[in-house]
């Protein structure tokens, strides 16, 4: 079974989306859920993003020839979270060091990258990546910033996977980090 092409989700007025990949999506989303779901969260997806491939399935995405990254999407009230705050967290979370791969996860799907949805968001990307690089990472983040392309929601089964399998597989690599705060 393929994945589908994201409906149209019923959102408040104003809400925004951000879109990031951090290796295996199932941490992910349950790291973000965590973390914000009283602070803003609308919704977050597990999906498919910047590959070749229409309507992609997550075997053809693990097998690496696909081109898409594992990723989340985000809805997210910004009056609530900002996007320099969702990407500081996706930092913390993952090891943005190791190219295309995430502790025993390896292949290009399981890249670091955001997906940036429009020139603000991308200036925001571009500071706060240049920040942690310098900061936090000592000049070895290797994360892409990319303009957000077709999204594919991943198979039902991957939406709130861990929350439905409590002893499912999570990456070891994504876990919080304690950095100093930005300057």
């Amino acid at each position: 079974m393929s994945a589908a092409p994201a409906p149209p989700m019923t959102v408040p007025a104003g809400a925004q989306t951000a879109t990031v990949a951090a290796g295996c999506f199932w941490g992910v989303e349950h790291m973000y859920r965590r973390q914000f779901q009283d602070k803003g969260l609308y919704d977050a997806r597990v999906g498919y993003i910047g590959g070749d491939s229409s309507n992609p399935s997550y075997r053809a995405v693990c097998s690496g020839r696909s081109g898409h990254a594992e990723a989340l999407q985000v809805v997210y009230d910004p009056d609530k979270v900002s996007y320099r705050t969702l990407l500081e967290f996706f930092y913390k979370m993952h090891d943005p060091t190791t190219a295309n791969r995430q502790g025993p996860d390896a292949g290009s799907q399981y890249r670091s990258a955001i997906f940036f949805h429009g020139d603000e968001q991308e200036k925001i990307a571009r500071e706060v990546t240049e920040q942690v690089n310098k900061q936090w990472w000592k000049g070895k983040v290797v994360t892409e910033v990319l303009p957000a392309g077709q999204w594919w929601d991943a198979e039902t089964y991957h939406q709130l996977y861990l929350d439905n399998n409590p002893s499912g597989y999570e990456c070891p690599s994504h876990f919080l980090r304690k950095f100093p705060a930005l300057e």
